[in-house]
């Protein structure tokens, strides 16, 4: 009796955890999440999102993707997805130094596989312990760029 009390009551909380998860998706200002910590982001690599115009390019290197998550315990969904969002866009930086390229351009929110493109905001998915963004941008080299 003792082991279908203990049963019953692990399928309780495993039924209670799983009533409890979430994975909220929202969208969140570009601008405040570049802002949000300072020296994460290097502007050694221009960041041109959906839309924004940006100098002739010189030379295409390929698009890129990046999919990033954080740990969001104890974190605002903000915090977790303005954080989560550096890292993406580090990643994509990193990438462009990689194939040579000083930009990179037409950058859009991917997630969960759904192109998003907007030049003021980004998507972010956060749930109870994780929150996670995912971009694709163009590597390029830009005409009278560095």
């Amino acid at each position: 009796m003792k082991k279908l009390w203990m049963f019953a009551a692990l399928c309780a909380a495993f039924a209670a955890s799983h009533a409890q998860a979430r994975n909220t998706v929202e969208s969140y200002p570009v601008d405040a999440a570049l802002r949000s910590e300072p020296g994460k982001v290097n502007d050694d690599i221009a960041l041109y999102f959906a839309g924004q115009p940006h100098p002739a390019v010189k030379k295409a290197l390929g698009q890129f993707s990046t999919n990033k998550k954080t740990n969001a315990f104890g974190k605002t969904d903000e915090v977790a997805c303005q954080h989560v969002f550096l890292s993406a866009v580090a990643e994509l930086q990193e990438r462009a130094r990689k194939e040579g390229g000083n930009a990179v351009i037409n950058i859009k929110s991917n997630y969960k596989n759904e192109l998003r493109a907007s030049d003021t905001e980004f998507t972010c998915g956060a749930g109870a312990m994780i929150a996670g963004v995912a971009l694709v941008g163009e590597v390029v080299t830009l005409k009278g760029d560095k």
